[in-house]
């Protein structure tokens, strides 16, 4: 495997099979479905500071909308005298306007891993016994176009996960909304995180995770999956964590 990920896939591999190995004699077939989520998970934790920052960084721009609204109609013709104004500011605040999205960047480099690990039949120049795997019949390494099409038994099965996954970001927005404060939701709060087209675009965004597990490999909807339910209890977490000292 020629590209800057041959080497991770290649870890990957080994890692994810012989784990799979381990437990298909207990699991039977959903052992490689099992290794999957647990891998997701591992990955998950290791980023788990990370995302509580992110998610720290999220209710902070919530709370400063009011404000930023307010620089950006002072500066309006000042984009240099703008953009140094919202960054101290941001610095007041411990965070920045790239502390909500570092998470997603470093996730990147594992679905990819995870992408080529179900689409390569070759690994480290041997048969990858891993496409051999399946969830439900449907192998792991199927993408939701190939074979029988959308409307066979695999189609159902890659449709249940993308209505899952749809479930999961519409309840992840949701929830989010409940991370910013009363302050968030005053009149012009809205403008500082769009309006019209912008604020469509900023709807739709969550929904990017579906779009993506259509043309990914099912193991790939699957990591995806596992992740975002991972990002919904970190969310909650965080609520909780938020609200325990008003509480007291």
């Amino acid at each position: 495997m020629f590209s800057i990920f041959g080497v991770p896939v290649d870890a990957a591999y080994h890692l994810v099979s012989g784990f799979t190995g381990l437990l298909t004699p207990v699991l039977g077939g959903a052992a490689a479905v099992a290794v999957i989520i647990a891998f997701t998970m591992a990955v998950r934790i290791l980023l788990m500071p990370l995302s509580l920052r992110a998610l720290r960084g999220q209710a902070a721009a919530a709370r400063l909308a009011p404000q930023l609204l307010a620089l950006r109609q002072r500066y309006a013709r000042q984009p240099e005298r703008l953009q140094s104004e919202m960054s101290a500011l941001y610095r007041r605040e411990g965070t920045s306007m790239f502390a909500s999205i570092t998470p997603l960047l470093l996730q990147w480099p594992f679905l990819s891993v995870m992408y080529l690990l179900f689409r390569s039949p070759l690994v480290a120049g041997k048969p990858n016994t891993l496409l051999t795997h399946d969830l439900l019949g449907v192998p792991l390494g199927t993408h939701w176009l190939s074979g029988a099409g959308p409307a066979s038994m695999p189609g159902a099965v890659f449709l249940g996960v993308f209505a899952l996954l749809a479930g999961l970001c519409w309840l992840s927005a949701r929830r989010g909304r409940l991370l910013a404060p009363p302050a968030a939701g005053a009149p012009g709060a809205a403008t500082a995180t769009g309006t019209g087209g912008s604020g469509l675009l900023v709807k739709a965004l969550p929904y990017l995770t579906v779009v993506i597990a259509a043309f990914a490999p099912l193991a790939a909807g699957i990591y995806l999956l596992t992740s975002l339910t991972w990002s919904l209890g970190e969310r909650e977490f965080f609520r909780r964590s938020a609200a325990a000292p008003a509480r007291r």
